[in-house]
């Protein structure tokens, strides 16, 4: 099925195992293309040419499900959308998730992107090995752009539920409403 903005916890896997190996760091400048600036969705209005940091950008995908800022990471990592997809592809069939392919990095809907819960498992397991995303995932409300901009976590489990830490939520009109959640007693 459709897994909305499940998608991003492949997103921010690949974007956890880039800053784990070094390869970029949560104080990386990343600047904004006028692609990622269009999305539709979930997002934080970013603008083309706006400069946000990595870390800045991952706490936007982790609790608001910016599409604008989940896209900017992707062409920040891999200098496209369409080749960040081909990668999340290859992990998600290095991870045995076979009943997954995705079409995009952010979960808008599209031909050919879809999901089931096995491999939704499959993957939060695998991002919980970077345990640095916790520390976005489990925000309930924060602020970007100085204070300017306010964020309220979407997985409303943060604050209601004992233990929640995570992971992800996600809707669209035909996806309806998904959830991969994680917590610790």
């Amino acid at each position: 099925l459709e897994p909305a903005s499940v998608t991003k916890i492949m997103t921010l896997l690949l974007v956890m195992e880039a800053v784990d190996s070094g390869r970029i760091s949560l104080e990386d400048t990343v600047t904004v293309s006028a692609y990622a600036a269009g999305m539709g969705g979930s997002q934080v209005y970013l603008e083309e040419g706006e400069q946000m940091s990595v870390g800045e950008m991952i706490k936007c995908v982790t609790v608001v499900s910016g599409n604008d800022c989940a896209v900017a990471l992707a062409e920040h990592l891999a200098g496209s959308e369409s080749s960040f997809v081909a990668q999340m592809n290859a992990r998600a069939g290095e991870l045995g998730m076979t009943e997954t392919h995705f079409a995009n990095c952010h979960g808008l809907n599209e031909d050919g992107h879809y999901s089931c819960a096995r491999d939704v498992a499959i993957m939060t397991r695998e991002l919980l090995k970077h345990p640095k995303v916790l520390d976005y995932t489990g925000i309930w409300m924060d602020t970007i752009r100085g204070g300017a901009f306010g964020l309220a976590n979407t997985n409303k489990l943060i604050r209601f539920y004992n233990g929640a830490n995570g992971m992800k939520t996600g809707f669209t009109d035909t996806a309806k409403y998904c959830l991969s959640g994680t917590a610790k007693r």
